[in-house]
């Protein structure tokens, strides 16, 4: 629902950009430059299991991956008008240079590189990304679209703005300026018929009353342009074939902000990580009772949280296929979802292990001591994301400041973000440690494999992750609070490095240096200090020895490319 740091970066390029810029692109990039361009994104197989799937569910994923790849037919008609026809003209050149920008422009969905602030790589294409991609008429600006929508009513003017509708030029019209919205299931007729279709082919294969539900419903809705009851249906879906479909978010709408684009996750659930969530759930009551804070500040009883689902990719598609490949997604974005049901958090173990594998292994080579590296560790990478999304949930929500009801949020402000996602990163390994430590009484094996490194694998891996972050800069939340941490552990002798500028971990040291910055994040959520959260925050400048570091990993891979094994081998890819 959030920018990534790489989109902000992208939009932050191109903002003072007024309206859609038409100038054409040059001669391109080179082969050389695409080569390039390629090598940042690491090629990794997605291999997924598919043998605890019935007979039922087997012939079901069939269709549902056919769907999945007619939503990246869709997707691509709604980056650019042009999309289609650049596809077919990339196609038919087999040049050396030809097969490299056919290979880009899928990977990127269009032909204008993401990571270059959408410079175009091919000739003859406008030079960069239209800012209204393709829900807006070519050459709409701002200021178009807001004396357009100043002359609508009420109603017209909210569906204008709203995420299921494109807008274009209206007929018989006797202005220049003038137009209409075109809801979805009329400006995709034929693509929604497609994949509505093979929803309900799939429907009535299962055997799950829940993804039964979710499909007919959302084929519905392809057909209605409503889609609140399927939305309603995905919260509640819980079936081991695990799929999400349809338009969401909005961040290819850089004019607005306003319409959704389509995107498909077709996955299979993971049991072995679903019951390690449920262990936690079963423990988060006493976990709160011992945060490292203020017992005054604690909650004697949480309310419900959010749903996560842990979960193997097998294909996405459409805007969730494209640049950095998403690990994790946080659905819906109606509100009125939101505050009836929730939103829901899906967790992609394989996209995250294959990152861990390609990018964060590497980093932990270049970063750490020869003896800290050997305690690195995926499962204790996995299971401390799934640590930091149940901690958001524990901790100050609810809080008193000045005799008024608020909450950290309203009362941080714009420093609340990186605070909360640190308190979740911390918070997170303090929960963790608090089982270690109770792990025979808590019976903790059940879940997690216990074993004599545990903690150092907990740390270690932990330590790689934080500069897996910092390679993207401490602007946005995530890095803000990183940058932080790593100054934190520094200053309390927790790290230090070797003679070669490698870090190393004190593991005495890193338990108590961080039970002390969770005190002091949960302190200033519970207090609504904003001067203190200030305080934190400005410690976070990247240092010397750190910078030294984020050196060496220049020439690492940003990202993986994945290949998706077992969705082409089980319903290839049409030529």
């Amino acid at each position: 629902m959030r920018p990534s740091f790489l989109q902000l970066a992208a939009l932050a390029l191109t903002s003072i950009v007024p309206g859609i810029v038409t100038a054409q692109a040059d001669a391109g990039a080179s082969l050389a430059d695409l080569r390039r361009m390629s090598a940042r994104f690491a090629p990794t197989p997605l291999v997924v299991d598919t043998s605890a799937l019935s007979s039922a569910d087997r012939k079901a994923l069939v269709k549902l991956i056919e769907a999945a790849r007619i939503v990246d037919e869709l997707y691509l008609d709604q980056v650019w008008s042009g999309n289609a026809a650049e596809y077919t003209r990339l196609r038919a050149d087999q040049s050396p240079l030809g097969r490299a920008r056919l290979h880009y422009f899928w990977f990127s969905k269009g032909p204008w590189a993401e990571l270059d602030g959408f410079k175009a790589f091919v000739p003859g294409v406008p030079a960069r990304k239209p800012l209204g991609a393709a829900f807006y008429p070519e050459g709409m600006t701002t200021a178009d679209f807001d004396a357009w929508v100043a002359t609508l009513s009420p109603a017209a003017a909210e569906q204008a703005k709203g995420f299921y509708s494109v807008i274009r030029p209206a007929t018989g019209c006797a202005t220049a300026r003038c137009y209409q919205s075109v809801p979805y299931s009329e400006a995709y007729k034929d693509r929604l018929g497609r994949i509505g279709a093979l929803l309900r082919e799939a429907a009535a294969l299962t055997g799950n009353a829940s993804l039964k539900r979710f499909l007919t419903t959302r084929a519905d809705a392809f057909a209605s342009n409503d889609y609140y009851e399927s939305d309603v249906a995905w919260m509640d879906l819980d079936a081991p074939l695990d799929i999400t479909i349809g338009p969401y978010e909005t961040y290819t709408d850089e004019l607005y902000g306003y319409k959704a684009a389509f995107e498909a996750y077709v996955n299979i659930r993971d049991d072995r990580e679903t019951a390690k969530l449920g262990f936690f759930g079963k423990h988060l009551q006493e976990l709160e009772d011992n945060l490292p804070e203020d017992p005054q500040y604690r909650n004697a009883k949480l309310g419900a949280l959010s749903p996560i689902r842990v979960v193997n990719q097998v294909i996405s598609a459409g805007d969730g296929a494209h640049n950095i490949t998403t690990a994790a997604y946080n659905l819906p974005n109606d509100d009125r979802v939101v505050q009836e049901k929730g939103s829901k958090r899906v967790m992609l173990k394989n996209v995250q292990e294959a990152k861990f594998r390609q990018i964060l292994a590497p980093i932990g080579a270049r970063v750490l001591t020869a003896p800290t590296r050997k305690y690195l560790s995926f499962d204790w990478f996995f299971t401390h994301i799934l640590a930091h999304e149940l901690m958001h949930g524990l901790g100050p929500h609810q809080i008193t400041v000045d005799h008024r009801a608020t909450n950290p949020r309203l009362e941080l402000k714009n420093l609340y973000a990186p605070i909360e996602e640190a308190k979740a990163d911390v918070t997170g390994l303090w929960a963790l440690q608090y089982m270690l430590d109770h792990a025979k009484a808590m019976q903790l094996h059940q879940v997690i494999v216990v074993g004599p490194d545990s903690e150092r694998e907990l740390y270690t891996t932990y330590l790689a992750s934080m500069f897996r972050v910092l390679r993207f800069g401490p602007i946005e939340a995530h890095g803000r609070g990183m940058a932080m941490q790593i100054n934190f552990l520094i200053d309390h002798g927790a790290l230090h490095t070797s003679a070669g500028g490698e870090f190393e971990i004190d593991y005495e040291r890193i338990k108590d240096a961080f039970r002390d910055l969770d005190h002091a994040l949960l302190t200033a959520e519970a207090r609504g200090d904003a001067a203190a959260a200030d305080r934190l925050l400005k410690s976070g400048a990247i240092r010397p020895e750190v910078q030294a570091a984020l050196d060496r990993l220049q020439d690492l891979p940003t990202d993986i490319e994945p290949q998706l094994i077992t969705a082409d081998a089980i319903a290839p890819r049409p030529k």
